[in-house]
């Protein structure tokens, strides 16, 4: 959770016209101010409907393929016995008692989940990464911390997010989206944010094992989350589209900014 200082900003449009013969003036500084600020309110708005009009704007499929997938064992489930029956769509077979998921259909997913976080970077959305894996807690750290955000790999209070302003008061900003690298707490349990994000309308990405739940996560990444290389190509494709989505938006800002002032003159 991050704690949001509100700040607050005056516009002017133009001076007042005076009752005492300063009305054209006046108004006309008004008509140049007002004509400057809808230029300036439109260019915000193309801002940020312009990655709406494409459906891979920032370019996540270049970042990944079916061999970097296989190469990371993504698609090794776990033993057919501990089988979620709601997972049962997104497995491909079972060899040797171990169920392998389909890395078609992950793909499709791990497009979705990195399309739809870039979106939220861009938008300077927050993003939080939650793991409860003690194995892997310096490696989310890590990476939230690079790219930018921030990360909770420790024990989860209840109501952190249910009752964030009667915790932390008011001025307290919930993030905008939560990205679970495991769905699973310490004792193979579903994590309670994902419950608290579903109440909270919070969007939520999370990647779910064969033995998970995937009906509470908005953007569900069917694969394996207990192997080490596994974990760090989600980071690593996390980490890259949240920096590529950033450099987006700082690149289409200085665009705008130099074409307002090209207006302007």
């Amino acid at each position: 959770l991050v704690r949001y200082r509100g700040c607050c900003c005056l516009r002017g449009g133009g001076h007042r016209a005076s009752k005492r013969g300063g009305t054209g003036e006046g108004l006309g500084s008004g008509g140049a101010g007002a004509a400057l600020t809808g230029s300036r309110r439109a260019a915000g708005d193309g801002l940020l409907s312009e990655p709406l009009g494409h459906p891979d704007f920032f370019n996540v499929k270049e970042l990944f393929s079916m061999k970097d997938l296989f190469s990371a064992r993504v698609h090794l489930g776990h033993k057919k016995g501990c089988r979620h029956r709601f997972m049962e769509p997104y497995i491909f077979g079972c060899r040797l008692d171990q169920d392998i998921i389909d890395l078609d259909q992950t793909m499709d997913h791990l497009q979705l989940a990195l399309n739809f976080t870039a979106h939220i970077a861009y938008r300077k959305g927050i993003i939080l990464f939650v793991s409860r894996n003690r194995q892997f807690c310096h490696l989310v750290e890590s990476t939230a911390r690079e790219c930018g955000e921030y990360a909770h790999t420790r024990y989860w209070q209840g109501g952190l997010l249910t009752n964030a302003h009667i915790q932390f008061g008011a001025g307290v900003r919930l993030p905008d989206l939560i990205i679970f690298l495991s769905s699973l707490n310490n004792v193979f349990e579903p994590h309670v944010a994902i419950r608290d994000a579903a109440k909270m309308n919070i969007p939520t990405v999370g990647v779910v094992d064969t033995n998970c739940n995937p009906c509470l996560i908005t953007y569900p990444i069917p694969g394996n989350d207990d192997s080490p290389t596994a974990m760090e190509l989600y980071c690593k494709l996390f980490k890259m589209t949240i920096i590529r989505a950033k450099d987006y938006r700082k690149q289409r800002e200085v665009f705008h900014k130099l074409q307002s002032k090209e207006e302007g003159n």
